[in-house]
């Protein structure tokens, strides 16, 4: 990794460059061998480096703090409409700004300092939460106003996304980037768990605008911490260019010709659109498990694969040190189906909730190595791209998913739709292995 960004005259600049320095001669350092309990455990060895330490501990207030926002939104337009109708719209009102944004922001991540576009973004999705705010405490019941500052979001979203993922390969060594990753995924996927039901005990207490204002302030401390990083422009001698339809298009270009990136995306359309099967999950708590509550039945099922993914990553220290990438995608993946379809053949809802955390583990292993490949596969001036390729595919698969099941299910029946999806995920991610080597062969 190059350090020679670090001369510049930023805050901090003399701390930011040890940092940076840190990070690369850790890689030359073999870690001594965990023993005990610890080889299980999470592999903390990143958060050594400061500059990656502050990036993360910011994360873990904003996971919480913009699940406040993902809830109080479509609670407010609800509140407003009483129209499940329209919660779906603003849900699209976002989706196509986000993926806009994410596409042209990879490009623009490849041409600036990373450090800078990070702070602007960032600032303008706080200044958003204050709007939403604002909006609401005013009682101004506009739900044009509301998706309005949504897709507002949502572009700031977009344009962040990439810069923050791509970054992470100039705070930390190729081989922690799994760890990482692990770090990173285990505490947004705690936010999924927390954040909502922390929303759910606030409202009745300080009421729906407050929850907008906690995640500005939460995004404050992602400012701040942003603020601490090393400068990071494009590395090496970078023409300067501007950020266009062609520098998106040669992004596309680049990962067709490396067939691991092009996989890499492509295991995770398998296991979202044809294994996803939240879509599902009011039909299966109202037919199959109702004897248990289909309240109890729903919230387990929608908690099923979160919770597994955080164990995933509280004991990632199993696999985050593993050196055959392209083989821990391919597993995990395959476990992913084999769960699914397991799920999907459950008629007991404890069984059920088993195989669905043993899907979260297998998602959480999937996205740890996933997002190592494309970080270490890509270089520097790509990695923006690629990661913004990576937010619209992350983004947009579960939501074809949706379509894709809910037909299914009114076809065949919610459990058939569910099991056959798993199913499928096996056997065509197996084919893809088969007909394309470049991923098994994948090592660091």
């Amino acid at each position: 990794m190059d350090t020679s960004e670090n001369s510049t005259t930023e805050p901090d600049s003399a701390t930011n460059a040890t940092d940076t320095a840190n990070a690369a001669n850790a890689s030359d350092v073999a870690p001594p061998p965990r023993r005990g309990w610890r080889r299980w455990a999470m592999d903390t060895r990143p958060l050594r480096i400061p500059a990656y330490r502050r990036l993360w501990t910011s994360t873990i207030v904003t996971a919480v703090g913009s699940q406040l926002t993902a809830v109080a939104v479509p609670k407010q337009i609800y509140d407003i409409t009483r129209s499940s109708a329209w919660v779906g719209y603003a849900s699209l009102a976002g989706l196509v700004p986000m993926v806009a944004f994410a596409l042209w922001g990879g490009a623009v991540a490849d041409t600036v300092d990373r450090r800078k576009l990070l702070l602007v973004t960032n600032s303008g999705i706080a200044v958003t939460s204050l709007l939403f705010w604002a909006q609401a405490v005013t009682g101004l019941d506009s739900v044009v106003v509301l998706m309005l500052l949504l897709a507002v979001q949502q572009a700031f979203f977009g344009l962040n996304a990439p810069a923050r993922n791509a970054s992470i390969a100039r705070l930390v060594p190729a081989a922690e980037l799994p760890a990482a990753n692990a770090l990173g995924s285990t505490v947004m996927q705690t936010g999924l768990v927390a954040g909502p039901l922390l929303a759910g005990v606030l409202i009745p207490v300080i009421g729906l605008p407050e929850l907008y204002l906690i995640d500005a302030l939460a995004l404050c401390v992602t400012v701040w911490a942003v603020f601490r990083l090393p400068a990071l422009p494009p590395l090496g001698e970078v023409a300067a260019r501007r950020a266009g339809i062609r520098e998106i298009a040669e992004g596309f270009r680049y990962m067709s010709r490396h067939k691991v990136l092009l996989l890499s995306f492509l295991a995770d359309i398998v296991a979202m659109v044809l294994g996803m099967p939240r879509a599902l999950f009011p039909q299966l708590a109202a037919q199959t498990y109702h004897s248990y509550g289909e309240g109890l039945a729903l919230g387990v099922l929608f908690a099923g694969i979160p919770v597994g993914a955080v164990l995933g990553g509280l004991f990632s220290g199993v696999f985050s040190r593993a050196r055959r990438h392209g083989w821990m995608v391919i597993g995990a993946v395959v476990a992913w189906g084999v769960a699914i379809a397991g799920f999907g053949l459950s008629g007991n809802l404890w069984v059920a909730l088993a195989f669905l955390t043993a899907a979260g583990v297998a998602d959480m292993v999937s996205m740890v190595f996933r997002g190592a490949i494309l970080l270490s596969a890509a270089t520097d001036e790509m990695r923006g791209r690629m990661q913004g390729v990576f937010t619209v595919v992350v983004a947009g698969g579960p939501r074809l998913a949706d379509v894709l099941h809910g037909t299914a299910g009114s076809v065949f029946g919610p459990r058939a739709a569910v099991a056959g999806g798993g199913a499928l995920v096996v056997v065509v991610m197996l084919a893809l292995t088969a007909a394309v080597p470049a991923l098994r062969r994948y090592r660091i």
